[in-house]
């Protein structure tokens, strides 16, 4: 058999992890020599470099001036499950889950918090009936779900006017995709997804109304010093201006702040997000015209513009057992990182089996167009191994 010849160009960048995510471009560690290294977080430029990363997060974003800002221990899931344990409780309980870590925030709840809550659920691929979720309730949900390539497609689903509040994990939508704020009342996410941060470090955004719930309910159960947001029965203002509750990195700080000028640089949301959409709309011209790839996320209406999950419908290859599948697509992901043109693409463990490919704004839109003819010489290569 005559070996397929190999794609004459490669990713300048073969950066495609789904978190941590890619550096912006240009990015080298000279970018972080302003850091705050050696001083308390507390010192006055200390704190002055968080209120600024709180600050320009708002700008970019477009966070109402009336919700508050904080950063928090842990990560994304440090913030959700901050927002889980202080707010839930007072109100039934609605959680929605399609992907992974939709699910673990269920189990925080059902078996942890020990909540009678509803699970609306759908399979690796698909979207819940979200017309069926009563806002009478809490809604606990995911905006992106980055194990699975399905989003939201918009907030037209979510009650304008609701008893419950809505709390929304969006770390792979933030800064690549549109949050409707006016629907959100907790926001979440990480600095290691769509800017290309480091990890450890979470933001949590509260709305009026989270914060009214806060200063009006004290949960049942105990709460570890990192997960306390008020005092006296009033929310301590000072985690959102800077004065976070353990100590965070200051190098990571900087970087996070490096990020934002960058997206600052390029035009903001908007320029972020229309670069996360081209790098899509690559892979969708590419496996529109494939016989060896599909969507995870068949509905183009939900599919992620960010962690997009391929399937490998190559006919010799779907009709393996669920388990070959699985080590065929592994294999495929390693013979694309020993090419060093893709590095940590293989799917989630326990999605179905496939590719999944990081096209956040950092990612540069031409390594997607050179990485796609190398996903088809991945299988050809595998497939005659």
């Amino acid at each position: 058999m005559t070996a397929t010849p190999a794609p004459a160009v490669r990713p300048a960048r073969p950066f495609f992890s789904s978190g941590p995510c890619a550096k912006r471009p240009g990015w080298t560690p000279e970018n972080l020599k302003a850091a705050v290294l050696g001083r308390s977080h507390r010192s006055k430029p200390g704190k002055a470099k968080l209120q600024e990363a709180i600050n320009r997060t708002r700008a970019v974003l477009s966070v109402p001036a009336d919700y508050r800002i904080g950063i928090v221990p842990a990560s994304d899931t440090g913030a959700v499950e901050m927002a889980l344990w202080s707010l839930l409780g007072p109100k039934p309980v609605t959680m929605i889950a399609w992907e992974s870590f939709g699910k673990d925030w269920i189990t925080d709840v059902v078996k942890q918090l020990k909540l009678d809550a509803k699970q609306l659920t759908a399979p690796y691929g698909k979207l819940p009936d979200l017309a069926s979720v009563d806002f009478a309730t809490d809604v606990v949900f995911t905006w992106n779900g980055t194990t699975s390539g399905v989003r939201v497609p918009n907030a037209d689903w979510i009650a304008g006017t609701r008893e419950g509040l809505t709390i929304c994990d969006a770390t792979s939508a933030a800064f690549a995709q549109r949050l409707d704020w006016a629907k959100l009342d907790v926001v979440t996410f990480s600095w290691q997804k769509a800017l290309g941060g480091e990890g450890a470090h979470g933001m949590l955004i509260l709305s009026p109304r989270a914060v009214e719930r806060l200063e009006s309910y004290v949960p049942a159960w105990p709460l570890p010093k990192i997960f306390r947001m008020t005092s006296n029965g009033k929310i301590s203002e000072g985690i959102f201006k800077g004065e976070t509750i353990n100590t965070p990195s200051m190098l990571c700080v900087e970087d996070y702040l490096d990020a934002l000028g960058w997206a600052e640089s390029i035009g903001g949301l908007d320029a972020l997000v229309g670069r996360a959409d081209a790098s899509l709309r690559v892979i969708e011209r590419h496996v529109n015209q494939s016989d060896v790839f599909g969507f995870l996320a068949e509905d183009a209406a939900s599919r992620s513009n960010t962690s997009v999950c391929l399937v490998i419908k190559d006919k010799d290859v779907a009709s393996k057992s669920a388990d070959d599948q699985a080590a065929f697509a592994k294999k495929v992901a390693d013979v694309l990182e020993k090419e060093g043109v893709a590095l940590d693409i293989g799917g989630y463990r326990d999605a179905p089996a496939g590719l999944r490919i990081w096209c956040g704004a950092t990612v540069d839109t031409a390594d997607i167009e050179a990485l796609m003819p190398w996903l088809d010489w991945a299988v050809a290569k595998a497939k005659a191994s």
